[in-house]
């Protein structure tokens, strides 16, 4: 695991499609071409030949971002967690009473996870090699760890321990909610927010939810517990789908299994967003290298699926067809609408067409740091309607996405695979121009950019990630 380092001023240049030449260095991708890319660069040039990309010094930062979440984890209940206690969060007195140190150590962990992140990245892109098997048994003992602190950053799990209660019990989450359904520990353990909120997850995640309250009966504590054990093992599965599948397994693992910024948000989080980029990654990699009428079926299931914990996944449907439809293939095209229709179909049939009812009143919300919000508040002040503002964004974001989604197609170089730009393509642009997003929410589009060699596009994701996570993380307090 030695660093292999070789000057700025020598950066290889690189041909790239259609005659257009790039100069790269130890920064993501293709040169500046415009005044914010310029000045990124610049600051980004400085910041890689610094200590931070010296391995030992980024892993070290990482670990103390890690350790920083596992820590918060470990003194629940506080500001930043569930109100809850998992297996190891019962060894350190809890912080309930200390709301800014609570906090700190949730801020602070998010940026020193970032710059360790970025660190190990600027390492690797000046030929910092290490062996990808020992980047994800290392990260599986952490997250091993992690799926048995409480939660931190998000109220998310008790929510999906309460839906799961209601339909372990025989109820049904999407017509009814946590405080209605039972004045009970599940109820009570549900972000304030959220405790009069159906369901607005998929049939399928439903499911999963339903499985582990069956598994901890009358104690959230376990439903959640067996909640983050399941999250834990799809995360550690997709490193080792990426090892054994990637053309540079290295950079895949660091992108997922080994990216401290992910770890924060996905494991010790505990959201479904994990499984729905098990399920899109495993459909791209059906797409790219499976071919023929039972590969285009898997791809159908998988989006399927995909769709059934979490909507949004319908883009990762929409970016495998781009390919497809402009290589007019629209057969395969046809049969993989047709399996993912009828796959989320069997899913909503166990729950009925109630269960799509709170979805779209879910698409109707915006939040900051979308613009949006800010949009919203704008209208508000000048007397719009609340309604006619609701629609009027309802129509106008997607239109947005798809333009966005467009120009980030268009900036990543055309020997790219169009399998796996376009739905990384469409899923981040989602994410700039959503109105309610989160920083977990990004997990997809992490996934998909494992796939893509060097590209500018990782240090916006990237940051977009962390800024996420700094403007819109709590324990539930204020109802996340």
């Amino acid at each position: 695991m030695t660093q292999v380092s070789t000057p700025p001023s020598g950066s290889p240049v690189s041909a790239q499609p259609g005659g257009r030449r790039g100069t790269y260095g130890p920064v993501e991708g293709q040169g500046p071409t415009g005044p914010i890319e310029r000045v990124m660069s610049t600051v980004i040039r400085k910041l890689s030949w610094s200590r931070l990309s010296d391995p030992k010094v980024a892993m070290t930062v990482s670990g103390a971002g890690l350790l920083l979440g596992m820590l918060l984890g470990a003194t629940a209940p506080n500001a930043e967690t569930l109100p809850v206690k998992l297996p190891l969060s019962h060894f350190l007195p809890p912080l309930t009473h200390h709301v800014v140190i609570a906090s700190a150590m949730l801020y602070v962990g998010d940026v020193l996870a970032c710059l360790g992140l970025a660190g190990m990245l600027w390492a690797h892109s000046q030929g910092w090699r290490p062996d990808p098997r020992h980047l994800l048994l290392a990260s599986a003992a952490i997250v091993a760890v992690m799926v048995s602190l409480t939660p931190v950053g998000s109220s998310d799990t008790a929510s999906y321990a309460a839906y799961g209660h209601i339909a372990a019990q025989g109820g049904n989450p999407y017509t009814t909610n946590p405080q209605a359904w039972a004045h009970d520990a599940y109820s009570q353990a549900v972000g304030t927010q959220w405790k009069r909120q159906s369901s607005v997850y998929g049939p399928f995640a439903t499911v999963i939810q339903s499985f582990a309250a069956s598994i901890g009966g009358g104690h959230v504590a376990t439903t959640v517990w067996v909640l983050m054990v399941l999250n834990g093992i799809v995360f550690i599965g997709v490193g080792v789908l990426l090892l054994k599948t990637s053309d540079d397994p290295v950079r895949a693992t660091l992108f997922w299994t080994a990216n401290p910024v992910l770890i924060l948000e996905l494991v010790s989080g505990g959201h479904l967003d994990t499984f729905v980029a098990a399920a899109a990654i495993c459909a791209i990699q059906v797409a790219r290298r499976v071919s023929g009428l039972w590969g285009d079926v898997l791809v159908g299931v998988l989006i399927g699926f995909a769709c059934g914990i979490k909507i949004y996944a319908v883009l990762i449907g929409i970016g495998l067809a781009w390919p497809l439809l402009r290589r007019h293939e629209w057969m395969r095209t046809a049969r993989i609408a047709v399996v993912s229709l009828v796959t989320l179909a069997l899913g909503y049939s166990l729950y009925g067409l109630d269960a799509l009812k709170p979805l779209f009143s879910g698409l109707k919300l915006a939040t900051l740091p979308s613009p949006w919000r800010l949009f919203e508040l704008a209208g508000q002040a000048v007397g719009v309607n609340e309604t006619v503002l609701a629609t009027i964004i309802s129509c106008l974001w997607p239109i947005a996405l798809f333009v966005v989604a467009w120009f980030i197609y268009q900036r990543i170089s055309s020997d790219q695979p169009r399998e796996v730009v376009a739905p990384f393509a469409l899923t981040f642009a989602w994410i700039l121009v959503a109105p309610w997003v989160f920083a977990w929410y990004t997990a997809v589009a992490w996934a998909a950019l494992t796939q893509v060699p060097r590209n500018r596009m990782t240090r916006w994701l990237a940051i977009v990630t962390v800024f996420l996570a700094l403007c819109l993380s709590s324990g539930g307090q204020a109802g996340q």
